[in-house]
């Protein structure tokens, strides 16, 4: 299964163009491919989740004027509010219940992805929404952006594609397409079931055996 595009955050051209190179090479070479299924968790929902408990585990190493801070700021937010951002805070100053019911929730995706892969083999996807890009280091993380086609998005909202496969434990094998049009190196992750790492790192092989692998960018070519 080839996915390139997340619900909440965009997709640069250049990415997605590269995976679906990838694509209709893989469908060339004989490759069944697949771009939607209804098996397929909710990313939506699964980056929601990643987001509070990833933060969970991060803000209880937070010192005390930032932990003040940040439940001052929860306080603040609507219920409403689906936000990336938002669920970070949650995460942040989520209750002990409120976390043993959000891995409640990772166990549901586990079993998810699981009947996926008695289908598909992997799933291709990005491994971030942009190719390299200019790190961003004002010291209040919230405040950092990433530029996504010309738009500005919330800096940490992009571990929502790491996210898909860390949350559920799911091993995953980054793989290079190329350089986008400024000449920057462009990847995906190869994301395989639970526990067999093999699978994804065999698919790699094949694809930097049929289609090349790494090739450096012209500055660091010697």
């Amino acid at each position: 299964m080839v996915i390139d595009s997340h619900p909440l955050l965009p997709t640069d051209r250049d990415v997605r163009s590269a995976i679906d190179r990838l694509a209709t090479d893989l469908a060339k070479a004989g490759v069944t491919v697949a771009r939607e299924s209804a098996l397929l968790p909710d990313f939506a929902e699964t980056s929601r989740l990643y987001m509070r408990m990833l933060l969970g585990f991060l803000g209880a190493f937070l010192p005390p004027d930032e932990l003040a801070d940040a439940r001052a700021r929860a306080s603040q937010l609507s219920p409403e509010d689906p936000s990336l951002g938002a669920e970070r805070l949650r995460g942040i100053t989520a209750s002990h219940r409120a976390w043993v019911l959000d891995a409640g929730s990772r166990a549901g995706l586990r079993a998810q992805w699981r009947a996926l892969f008695s289908s598909f083999d992997a799933v291709i996807c990005p491994i971030m929404p942009t190719p390299a890009f200019p790190h961003d280091h004002l010291p209040e993380q919230r405040l950092r952006r990433i530029s996504i086609d010309g738009k500005d998005y919330p800096y940490s909202d992009q571990l929502a594609w790491p996210g898909v496969a860390t949350l559920p434990g799911l091993p995953a094998t980054a793989v290079p397409l190329g350089l986008s049009k400024d000449g920057l190196p462009v990847g995906v992750q190869i994301v395989g079931p639970f526990l067999e790492d093999r699978t994804p790192l065999k698919l790699a092989e094949l694809i930097e055996r049929k289609f090349g692998g790494f090739k450096p960018p012209p500055l660091f070519d010697d």
